[in-house]
């Protein structure tokens, strides 16, 4: 689920990084429910719910599909994971609320020393950054760090472990003050 979580917030901005980092909001992933769907909670630094992203059971065909929603409920986009590839690739598709295509992401097999990296691209299949989530820590940790195109490190993500009532939260820090290192794919 942690994966799914990364996968879900994808796309970084293209910001300079700098010394300082600043929180920018935090996620919260949910019990999966009776029918299957798992409910993310995204808030800003104030704590002010921005929106959320449901996901769904995996259908028939090995798809997983993420709808997005902002704090009034409506709709602003999807993310449809595929099932692993023979190469040991898995890649979402993100789409606006209308259904274009606005970008995708596609994460690799985790390798020798336990990092798994994801790649994003845009719409015409440019690389716009990437994640790499490392191996859990002592303390039941895991990070992911994001880069923009140019391997500049633009934040980091930190989802520590499942509380008691089977939630999971992910802390957003970002190396701007002034942005989110979250860039949804142009919903």
């Amino acid at each position: 689920m942690k994966k799914a979580v990364i996968i879900l917030l994808s796309l970084t901005l293209s910001v300079l990084a700098n010394a300082q980092i600043y929180g920018v909001g935090s996620s919260t992933t949910s019990k999966t429910d009776y029918f299957g769907n798992t409910v993310t909670t995204h808030r800003d630094s104030y704590g002010r719910v921005t929106g959320t992203s449901t996901t769904s059971k995996t259908d028939y065909f090995g798809n997983t599909t993420t709808t997005h929603r902002d704090s009034y409920g409506n709709v602003i986009g999807t993310s449809t994971t595929g099932r692993t590839d023979y190469f040991g690739n898995t890649t979402t598709t993100h789409r606006d609320s209308y259904g274009n295509n606005t970008g995708s992401s596609v994460t690799g097999q985790t390798d020798y020393f336990g990092n798994t990296t994801t790649t994003h691209r845009n719409s015409y299949g440019q690389d716009t950054g990437s994640s790499t989530t490392g191996r859990t820590d002592y303390f039941g940790n895991t990070t992911t760090t994001h880069r923009d195109s140019y391997g500049r490190t633009t934040g980091t993500s930190t989802t520590g472990r499942t509380d008691y009532f089977g939630n999971t939260t992910t802390q957003q820090r970002s190396n701007n003050s002034a942005t989110s290192i979250w860039s949804w794919p142009a919903f």
